[in-house]
C-alpha cells in the first residue's frame, strides 16, 4: 500500500492566506508547484567508499563480544572522557570523533540502522559499489545511477520553475559517478585527483556553469573563484598529501573508485549546499569520500579512522546547515562493512552489513532502528562479519516515499525487485 505524504491543513490555509496577503492569484500550475514542493524535498547521498568501519562509527559499547573481538581496537564503552564512546543508549555509543552529531541524535534528526547492506555477498569493492549505484545488488552489468534515474523522474515534476539549468542533480568530487551516470542530465563539479584528469573544472560547459553558481560575493564564492584557474596544481598537491602510506597506489585506486579524500569532505559539502541553495532545480545531490579501506593500523579513539570520522562529522553538521528544510534528507552509506574481528595488523577486513546513518527534519531520530542480534559468532554472516538485516533499497524506499512523494511503481523503477521492509516503518515520520 502506498502511503503518500500529506500536508496538514494548517499549511495550506497558512500559504492561502500568504498569497491573498500578497495579492498573487494561486492558479492551478501555481498550486501545483507549491504542493510539489512541499512534497519533495532535497535529496543527498555521502558515499564512503573504501567499506568504512561502522562497527567503530556506532559502537555496540553493551556487547561484551565486541571487545573480545577487538582486543586492541575497540573503542572503550561510556565513561565521560574524551577517548571513549559517547553513550546513546545502553546498546551502543558514537565514536568521539563523531561527537558533533551527538546534538544532531538528540534533537531528534540522527537515526542510523546498524546493519543494512547489499544482500549480495560480495567483498570486491568495484562489484559492491556498483551494485549500490546502479540500485541492483548482483547486477554486474551496465546501468544507469538510481540517482541519475531519479533525476530524471524530478526533470517532469510541475515544481520545475526556473530554467538556468537543466539538471536537477549535482554531484561534487568525483569526475563522473556511476550514480550519476545516464541519460538525465546532471551537474558535475569535480576536484582532486579527478579535477587533474578532467582538467580545471572539466569541459568548458560546466567550467561556465559552475562559475556562473559561483557568482555571488560571500567569502565561499570569492575563494572558488579565486583558486578555480589552479585547481590542477591544487588537485595534484592533495592527491601528493593524502595518500596512505599503508596502502599500495593501486589499492588505493580500487577501493576510492574515483573518490578524494575525506579531508575535502567539508569543503565538498559547502559547496554543495551553495551550488544548491542558488540553483532550485538542484534537488539531489552526491558527495564520495575515499580512505576508509583500513586493513592496518586502523587506531581505536584516534588514528586513521578516527581522522577520517572527525572529517565526515564536520561535513554532515555543514550539511544539516544547509539541508534542514521539512524533506530534506541526507544519508550516508558504503559499499559494505568491515570484519567483526581485527585483523594481525591491527586493522579490519572486507565484510558484510553496516552501519547506515540518515539525517533531516522528517527522519525518526535520537533512536536506532531495525534488526540487531549482536556480535556472537553464532549471529554473525560467515561467522566473521555483521549480516544485511536490512536491504538498502528498502532504507531508500522509506525516505523516497516520505520525502519525495514516489510510489511503489516509481520506486520499483529505481530499484528493480525490491521489496518494501515493514520491519522500517517506523524509521520516517508521516
Amino acid at each position: 500500500m502506498t502511503h503518500a505524504f500529506e500536508t496538514p491543513l494548517p499549511r495550506r490555509q497558512f500559504l492561502s492566506t500568504l498569497l491573498a496577503a500578497g495579492g498573487i492569484w494561486a492558479t492551478p500550475a501555481t498550486w501545483a508547484q507549491t504542493q510539489a514542493a512541499e512534497n519533495s524535498g532535497r535529496l543527498v547521498i555521502v558515499f564512503l567508499r573504501g567499506a568504512y568501519d561502522g562497527l567503530s562509527a556506532l559502537v555496540p559499547h553493551g556487547d561484551r563480544n565486541y571487545y573480545a573481538l577487538r582486543p586492541n581496537i575497540a573503542i572503550a564503552a561510556p565513561d565521560g572522557s574524551p577517548q571513549t564512546a559517547i553513550k546513546l543508549d545502553d546498546t551502543f555509543g558514537l565514536h568521539p570523533a563523531l561527537a558533533p552529531l551527538h546534538a544532531l541524535w538528540q534533537q531528534g534528526v540522527l537515526a542510523v540502522i546498524p546493519a543494512a547492506g547489499s544482500p549480495n555477498p560480495t567483498r570486491s569493492h568495484f562489484d559492491a559499489q556498483h551494485h549500490w549505484e546502479i540500485g541492483l545488488p548482483g547486477h554486474s552489468g551496465a546501468g544507469a545511477g538510481w540517482l541519475n534515474t531519479l533525476a530524471g523522474m524530478r526533470a517532469k515534476s510541475p515544481e520545475k520553475t526556473t530554467t538556468s539549468s537543466a539538471a536537477n542533480a549535482l554531484g561534487v568530487g568525483e569526475a563522473n559517478p556511476q550514480i550519476l551516470s545516464g541519460n538525465a542530465p546532471v551537474q558535475l563539479v569535480p576536484r582532486g585527483e579527478a579535477a587533474t584528469r578532467q582538467g580545471a573544472l572539466g569541459d568548458a560547459r560546466t567550467r561556465d556553469a559552475v562559475m556562473k553558481l559561483y557568482a555571488g560575493q560571500d567569502g565561499l564564492s570569492q575563494a572558488f573563484r579565486a583558486g578555480a584557474e589552479s585547481r590542477m596544481q591544487t588537485a595534484q598537491t592533495l592527491s601528493n598529501e593524502m595518500a596512505d602510506p599503508t596502502m599500495t597506489a593501486q589499492e588505493m585506486q580500487a577501493a576510492n573508485n574515483g573518490a578524494g579524500s575525506a579531508q575535502g569532505l567539508l569543503l565538498d559539502a559547502q559547496h554543495l549546499g551553495t551550488l544548491m541553495r542558488r540553483e532550485r532545480n538542484l534537488r539531489l545531490g552526491f558527495l564520495s569520500a575515499g580512505g576508509w579501506d583500513t586493513h592496518a593500523n586502523q587506531g581505536a579513539a584516534s588514528g586513521a579512522l578516527a581522522n577520517n570520522l572527525g572529517n565526515l562529522a564536520s561535513a554532515l553538521v555543514q550539511l544539516r546547515r544547509d539541508f534542514s528544510q521539512a524533506n530534506d534528507v541526507v544519508m550516508v552509506c558504503s559499499e559494505f562493512g568491515r570484519t567483526s574481528a581485527e585483523n594481525g595488523t591491527r586493522g579490519t577486513d572486507h565484510g558484510h552489513g553496516n552501519a547506515l546513518w540518515l539525517m533531516g527534519n522528517r527522519v525518526n531520530g535520537g533512536r536506532w532502528h531495525g534488526q540487531w542480534n549482536g556480535l556472537a559468532q553464532s549471529n554473525l554472516h560467515e561467522g566473521r562479519d555483521l549480516p544485511v538485516q536490512h536491504d538498502f533499497r528498502g532504507v531508500f524506499a522509506q525516505v523516497l516515499r516520505r520525502t519525495q512523494g514516489l510510489s511503489n511503481t516509481d520506486i520499483e523503477r529505481l530499484f528493480p525487485g525490491f521489496a518494501w521492509d515493514v520491519a522500517l516503518d517506523g524509521l520516517m515520520q508521516g
